[in-house]
């Protein structure tokens, strides 16, 4: 099974986020944070950005909403050329709904969970995602330690996604980088959001390659992808 690398442009250089998407040529998909400054405390960037940044590459975007209120902006992110877009279950008031109606409208839909939340009260929603996001930080700010304690929740999505026999991607974001990729993709991760482990090298494409050969390798010997 292939890993997919997203580079992170919460770690990129904001005045030049043309040239960063660039600078990975070769990624799975361009992750973009959206951050609201109310769901958590930070505040990046908005649709008209994304519009932008659309425009400005051939890398699809993954788009990842930290804010409140998805319900109502999710689709307005599919609308700016959002390829991906992941909302946070914590703050979403229709789950369901808002994941149908990021699918009706040609994106594929994602769901978060902020490192407390468990993944079990949730397992009847999966066959309605295309992806799910474990949070291996708390969301907010890139740069972070990565929370080895997650890994057991990994190791359970996995199973779930199994056990119901779907094609769910399971991607990880937070401190994810040489040293911690083998780690999340032997639990069972196949998506891996990397920031600063790509923009903070010498060659960020290069560092794509890199990661993207660590977690294959990983991956090809891994219990749970033998097993599918």
């Amino acid at each position: 099974m292939a890993a997919q690398i997203n580079p992170s442009i919460l770690s990129a250089d904001f005045a030049r986020l043309a040239d960063e998407a660039k600078a990975v040529d070769g990624a799975d998909w361009l992750h973009v944070d959206v951050m609201d400054n109310h769901f958590v405390p930070n505040l990046t960037l908005g649709v008209p950005v994304v519009e932008s940044l659309a425009r400005a590459t051939d890398t699809p975007l993954d788009c990842h909403l930290m804010i409140e209120a998805p319900d109502r902006w999710a689709p307005q992110y599919v609308e700016a050329g959002a390829g991906s877009v992941t909302f946070h279950v914590e703050a979403a008031a229709a789950p369901v709904r808002l994941a149908r109606e990021i699918r009706a409208k040609g994106a594929r839909a994602s769901m978060a969970l902020k490192p407390a939340t468990p993944i079990e009260p949730y397992e009847d929603l999966l066959p309605e995602l295309d992806m799910l996001l474990i949070m291996t930080v708390e969301p907010g700010f890139g740069g972070q330690a990565f929370l080895d304690i997650m890994l057991p929740k990994i190791r359970r999505t996995r199973e779930l996604i199994s056990k119901h026999g779907l094609e769910l991607w399971l991607q990880v974001d937070g401190g994810v980088s040489a040293s911690t990729i083998e780690r999340c993709a032997d639990a069972g991760a196949d998506v891996f959001v990397a920031g600063s482990a790509v923009y903070g090298a010498k060659d960020p494409a290069e560092a794509v390659r890199a990661l993207r050969t660590q977690a294959e390798a990983t991956t090809a010997k891994a219990s749970w992808a033998c097993d599918h």
